[in-house]
């Protein structure tokens, strides 16, 4: 039986994402996002070519770093970044690749990606100066940071995913969309009716924790008191995040779009660290808040009633703990915290109305690594997940790096399947 369960429930997931990811296009086109430092670069002139030199087409990069050339055919094309459109202080990584060959096959949209980073961070072509041994370990210190910056935001979003986990048992599928929804938000907020993003943002984590609050009262807790088994709420939460995903989609549109304050802030350099005033000031408020949400846990009433519902709920019970009490605040916490990742998460790209669910995988491996259903553990889980994903670019193509932090995660799960934070568990 168990089994059977697990096999559907791969089946499932499987289906869910087939019919959840962007459908086939009509005709052939080259397009892609340029970035420096997690940052839109704009003002960039992209030509393609066909194989014999004849130019097909130009695009400009828009706000959002985004480009788009359309091909008459299935084939190969030169794509050619004009470097003397890069604004000041951004050069392509390596020199020798302004100019890529890209195949391109019927029906469908080719991405195109060009490597950029600061100036004086480039890499050459065949030739190799003696700095080539410093700006290798330069390059590994600024990815360090990058995978901080990235595992802090996981570590947001695995938290309440963990928490909620812990107390109720439940894989929470729609956790992604909580990220959608809080980013959405502070978008709302800021873009739409001109509030400043600070605020924007605390008004999204309040709205996000009522929003996580209200799920639970009238969605989750009533499944709980009729006896609904865990992998009928599993595949229930699969639904509601299909469901919340094209809400997002219907009101929000397919394009994603940066907020109107802190974009295209220039880098400042701390060492051999470049990255924008806002990196630094989220790192900060992202572990700020980890901190404040471990310490309640440990010191505070509720959240040692937490751990004790999460250890044993009928125990717990029995005790004269509010066991549905306990699970709400935990669902309003997850959500607020969730809503405060969706922000930072948008903060570094654009917002939009898959971005939770692109995360959503690498939530999960944190979570699984560091433990299921311990905070702590979700939290270092995260940033191991998060700085392999980053260091692993140095070795493979930037396109395989969330493969390489999949292929830890099952790694570590062959030789420590309870996590690196959690406990050994009897079966049978």
């Amino acid at each position: 039986m168990r089994r059977a369960v697990i096999a559907f429930t791969a089946f499932l997931g499987g289906l869910v994402f087939l019919l959840s990811s962007p459908a086939w296009a009509d005709g052939e086109a080259l397009k892609g996002t340029l970035q420096n430092q997690g940052q839109p670069v704009n003002g960039v002139k992209i030509s393609v070519a066909g194989e014999d030199g004849k130019p097909v087409g130009d695009a400009t990069t828009g706000s959002d770093g985004k480009w788009e050339v359309p091909v008459p055919e299935a084939g190969t094309y030169k794509v050619t970044l004009d470097q003397s459109t890069l604004p000041q202080g951004v050069g392509l990584k390596f020199k020798d690749r302004a100019t890529l060959n890209v195949q391109v096959y019927e029906g469908s949209e080719r991405n195109v990606l060009f490597a950029l980073a600061p100036a004086g961070q480039q890499g050459g072509g065949a030739a190799q100066s003696s700095s080539d041994s410093s700006s290798f370990w330069d390059r590994v210190a600024q990815l360090t940071f990058e995978g901080f910056n990235l595992g802090l935001i996981i570590a947001l979003a695995a938290m309440g995913l963990s928490l909620v986990f812990g107390t109720t048992g439940l894989t929470n599928f729609a956790h992604g969309e909580l990220l959608t929804f809080g980013a959405m938000c502070a978008y709302f907020f800021n873009v739409v009716l001109g509030i400043p993003l600070v605020l924007a943002a605390v008004i999204s984590v309040v709205i996000g924790g009522v929003f996580g609050y209200t799920q639970d009262r009238f969605f989750w807790g009533v499944l709980r008191k009729r006896g609904s088994s865990l992998v009928a709420m599993m595949i229930i939460s699969i639904g509601l995040a299909l469901f919340l995903r094209y809400v997002f989609l219907f009101f929000f549109g397919g394009e994603g779009a940066p907020f109107a304050d802190y974009n295209a802030q220039p880098g400042i350099q701390v060492g051999p660290i470049s990255a924008a005033p806002k990196n630094f000031i989220a790192m900060g408020i992202e572990l700020a808040v980890l901190v404040i949400v471990g310490l309640a846990l440990l010191k505070t009433r509720v959240g040692k009633a937490a751990r004790a519902v999460a250890d044993n709920p009928a125990l717990a019970a029995s005790s004269g703990i509010n066991v549905d009490g306990v699970i709400r605040i935990i669902w309003t916490v997850g959500g607020a915290v969730a809503s405060l990742a969706g922000v930072m998460l948008g903060l570094s790209q654009n917002v939009s109305y898959q971005m939770g669910f692109q995360i959503l995988l690498l939530v999960f491996a944190g979570v699984t690594l560091g433990g299921l259903g311990t905070a702590f553990g979700a939290l270092v889980g995260s940033i191991v997940v998060g700085l392999f994903i980053q260091l692993s670019t140095v070795v493979v193509p930037t396109e395989l790096k969330t493969v390489g932090a999949l292929l830890v995660l099952i790694l570590v799960m062959l030789f420590r399947p309870q996590g690196i934070l959690g406990r050994r568990e009897r079966i049978g």
